[in-house]
């Protein structure tokens, strides 16, 4: 977040600084959950999934990058629509006792083939400055849904009432 503010300037990625505060927003819940300090397992999934819908609503809907490869525009759009009616439907209930360790994989795997479309059109298109950037911020929010179905499935195995 740091370099890309301080090569491209703030004026090319606010967008991104944005989606890293919710990032790290969600990274820190993570860590106060996995170390069972002050945030309930309510909580921790209704904020946590509130910053990633956030993030997939200004990331992949309303300012999503421009994409060279028409076909994967539409896939990425749809697959980033059906991902926030799951994470509405899924995850932003209060009712989280009715999570299921598929529902959870399921939203983890669509971000990730959200991702790898976006790396296969960014790969290629001509290199740029932007290239490296571009494909670090892109695989960071499937790693944030990784960790909450890995916080999730730690949650089970020590209250198997929850599956």
């Amino acid at each position: 977040m740091l370099y890309g503010i301080w090569h491209f300037g703030l004026r090319e990625v606010w967008p991104e600084l944005v989606l890293n505060l919710c990032y790290i927003a969600c990274l820190v819940m993570i860590g106060l959950y996995f170390f069972k300090y002050r945030i309930t397992t309510m909580q921790f999934n209704y904020w946590c999934s509130v910053c990633v819908g956030v993030t997939i609503l200004l990331r992949d809907i309303l300012f999503a990058p421009p994409l060279s490869i028409y076909w994967i525009k539409l896939v990425c759009h749809a697959l980033s629509v059906l991902l926030l009616i799951m994470l509405t439907y899924f995850y932003a209930r209060k009712e989280w006792k009715t999570y299921s360790k598929r529902n959870l994989w399921m939203i983890c795997i669509i971000d990730m083939v959200i991702a790898a479309l976006y790396h296969y059109d960014i790969v290629h298109e001509p290199v740029s400055e932007y290239t490296e950037y571009l494909l670090t911020e892109i695989w960071i929010r499937p790693t944030i849904t990784y960790g909450l179905v890995a916080c999730f499935v730690s949650e089970t195995k020590e209250n198997p009432e929850l599956t």
